[in-house]
């Protein structure tokens, strides 16, 4: 639904955006983060053709942005930070005026009732929006992206000034547009992405720095798969029954956390998952689990990780050491063939 190829950006000699491409399919729900001055909502907003590019391509269903941009607009529904209202309108005479500008085909009184009950804006329809709550505003600003029905929606900052239930009915919204809508959503409360979204790519300084499903970056950005439990029992019977799980390579044990309570960290051979024998073990010998965590990162790990640099240098490092470890073994052979003797004219006979 959305590619994107060598997308730049620059501002005089500030460089907003630097030579991104990414693609997002249909039916997705991507997060798109970022820490302040990214990248992100100059990103959203070439997208959507709020403003051009410098160079690079962004194609909407197939469609550049630039070269046609009716078409590729009837094809997007765009919620920016800050909500398109204007204030002197009631709710129903603001949609039907994005009706109009839209030039929505849709049947008018049906489509805007449907997306009202969708937002749950049916009951303040007939007030002025500048009278309305702050979260009351967002849902009619998602509301007039909705208009025209449009198979790709974006949303800039979705949740932003909303109260905890607020937030979980907007989270509940989105996950339901997610199933007929592509969706890319941008938010600085990870939780949220986390469960909403099935994909997150990171921008930092203009550059994408990670892409994926959050549990494959996840698993390739974790350099510590061990996992830490916390039960009763024996200290001596629990480290003899962990010791023996296949897959172990090492257990430790800490001091005593809670009465009769002590913290087990076990180490994997390689990545492999040790929670499912853990449990099996603990159950099997009348142990209760207090506490089991992971090793893995969080999505507020891997932003912390890709935006602070700590990733990229843990890859330079790992591709020097790597580099320097091939060097040495090819010194070696190269040794090892010049230290052999040189063959005399009867062996060679």
């Amino acid at each position: 639904m959305i590619t994107v190829k060598h997308l730049t950006k620059r501002y005089g000699s500030h460089l907003a955006v630097d030579d991104i491409s990414f693609t997002v399919q249909d039916g997705e729900i991507v997060g798109f983060l970022g820490p302040n001055g990214a990248g992100k909502s100059t990103t959203m907003n070439m997208l959507t053709g709020y403003i051009s590019s410098s160079s690079g391509e962004a194609l909407i269903n197939e469609t550049d942005i630039l070269d046609n941009p009716i078409r590729a607009k009837r094809d997007i529904g765009y919620l920016p930070e800050l909500p398109p209202l204007y204030q002197e309108m009631t709710v129903m005479r603001y949609l039907h005026f994005v009706y109009d500008l839209k030039k929505c085909k849709l049947p008018r009184k049906a489509h805007l009732t449907e997306i009202c009950n969708l937002c749950k804006i049916a009951d303040v329809k007939d007030r002025i929006i500048k009278n309305l709550s702050k979260g009351y505003r967002q849902r009619v600003g998602l509301a007039q992206a909705l208009v025209g029905n449009p198979p790709i929606l974006i949303l800039d900052e979705p949740t932003v000034g909303l109260d905890p239930n607020q937030m979980l009915e907007m989270r509940t919204l989105i996950k339901r547009l997610g199933k007929r809508h592509t969706v890319i959503l941008s938010s600085h409360i990870l939780s949220e992405i986390q469960a909403v979204c099935d994909r997150v790519i990171i921008i930092n300084k203009g550059k994408i720095v990670a892409d994926g499903a959050i549990d494959t970056l996840a698993q390739s950005m974790s350099q510590n798969h061990r996992l830490k439990v916390r039960l009763d029992g024996n200290v001596a019977e629990v480290l003899q029954t962990f010791r023996a799980i296949e897959g172990v390579a090492k257990v430790q044990q800490s001091a005593q956390q809670e009465s009769g309570l002590y913290d087990y960290e076990l180490e994997p051979i390689g990545n492999a998952d040790l929670r499912k024998a853990v449990n099996a073990a603990a159950q099997a010998n009348g142990w209760n689990i207090y506490r089991m965590e992971s090793g893995m990162l969080t999505l507020e790990d891997i932003f912390l990780k890709v935006t602070m640099g700590e990733w990229q240098a843990e890859q330079k490092s790992s591709v020097s050491a790597a580099a320097v470890k091939k060097s040495a073994e090819s010194a070696e052979m190269t040794a090892t063939i010049d230290d052999k003797p040189e063959t005399t004219e009867e062996e060679a006979k």
